[in-house]
């Protein structure tokens, strides 16, 4: 499955308008994004089912669309497999299914996030007509998820991270696996209100154990972290300025071993379609 080198992720195709969702779509292959990411939020995440995913499918050509926030402990094993199983066959070689452990915060059931995973995968491996390896990937930040990652799916997905913890994760992960880094982005170059909608991007993470290890092991501190992040920790997961400033974050990731960069571009909007942004990077970036 080629997933290209950048593509889009957006929580807007998965709450925003389907009709709307179809046209953007469409507009997202012609300018080059290879990879359509179905975003979720805490607590929010898209449901397993599949079928979902058709009117993008239909709607596009080549792109690979991919539910990116799949919760195993609200999706069994089974009904996935089932789900994936239903697709028409053309369309299983086109998408990438995002499985993820959420947040101890959030979810009720969660417990051993590594253990429950690889328990998770077992479960579909034995199921019939399994969703396979290489159209599945693992939302991870932590060392034993990753190595679960690289073991057991295509590869991972780390969310607000900079490009040295792509970096590091490219160490870990050797040759072969799948690195997609999200890379959040706002297209201001206003550093007061630039920054301001990147903070209230990563409000809701700044609570979750999860995301704060990952980030005091990319050398922040818990004071980098208060009072909605300080501007060197903002700075370093959120890029924001002009297309042009994006556009060069995105090939930082790429240089420091991501395969590919999924482009999330926050607005003032909720579940916005940023078409002329989308646009604007595009037009910054080398086309495959």
């Amino acid at each position: 499955m080629d997933v290209s080198p950048v593509g889009v992720w957006s929580t807007a195709f998965t709450h925003g308008d389907p009709d709307r969702a179809r046209v953007a779509a469409r507009a997202l292959e012609e300018l080059g994004y290879g990879t359509l990411w179905l975003g979720g939020v805490p607590g929010g995440n898209p449901s397993g089912d599949l079928h979902s995913s058709l009117h993008l499918l239909a709607a596009t050509r080549h792109m690979v669309v991919a539910p990116s926030c799949v919760s195993i402990w609200s999706v069994p094993p089974g009904r996935l497999a089932v789900a994936y199983r239903r697709l028409p066959a053309p369309y299983r070689q086109r998408i990438l299914v995002g499985l993820a452990v959420s947040h101890a915060e959030i979810a009720a059931a969660y417990r051993y996030p590594c253990a429950a995973m690889s328990a998770y995968l077992d479960a579909l491996d034995a199921s019939a007509g399994s969703l396979p390896k290489a159209a599945r990937f693992l939302g991870a930040h932590r060392p034993l998820m990753t190595r679960l990652a690289a073991d057991r799916a295509a590869g991972v997905q780390p969310y607000l991270v900079p490009p040295s913890h792509t970096a590091r994760v490219r160490a870990a992960l050797g040759a072969g696996p799948l690195l997609a880094p999200v890379l959040t982005s706002v297209l201001d170059t206003d550093p007061v209100t630039a920054r301001a909608t990147a903070r209230r991007a990563i409000s809701p993470y700044l609570t979750k154990t999860n995301y704060v290890r990952t980030w005091l092991e990319d050398g922040f501190t818990r004071g980098d972290l208060a009072d909605g992040g300080s501007d060197r920790f903002v700075d370093s997961l959120v890029v924001w300025g002009s297309a042009d400033v994006v556009a060069r974050r995105v090939l930082a990731h790429l240089e420091a071993g991501a395969d590919h960069v999924a482009l999330q571009i926050v607005t003032d909007t909720p579940h916005d379609f940023p078409l002329t942004a989308w646009r604007a990077v595009a037009a910054c970036l080398p086309r495959a």
